[in-house]
């Protein structure tokens, strides 16, 4: 099991789409499966895991970018968000969040 690290802004945003147990139960399965979702192409290693919602399915549910240190025993929740509100996050953005992680923010 790994330590779970929720950034400012992925809290900001999972408020919005999950109670606190659905938050959590996100975050238990994601600790215990830390290699889940696909390698975002062009972000320096973030993940993005694709997260089904009460009556939406995956597809029109949650999506989180996370980045994991497997070597430190930590995984960095960096943004979730729905795909009404994004269907892709630019890699520019993606790049930014990678760098504060490298930064220590």
């Amino acid at each position: 099991m790994y330590t779970i690290i929720e950034t400012e802004i992925f809290k900001r945003y999972a408020e919005s789409i999950w109670d606190d147990g659905e938050r959590y139960e996100f975050i238990t399965w994601l600790a215990a499966n830390p290699l889940a979702g696909d390698v975002v192409p062009g972000s320096g290693g973030l993940r993005k895991v694709r997260w089904s919602r009460s009556g939406m399915g995956k597809r029109g549910g949650t999506r989180v970018i996370y980045y994991n240190t497997l070597s430190e025993g930590s995984i960095w929740l960096l943004i979730a968000y729905t795909k009404a509100k994004f269907d892709n996050l630019p890699a520019a953005f993606l790049k930014q969040l990678k760098e504060e992680i490298s930064n220590g923010q």
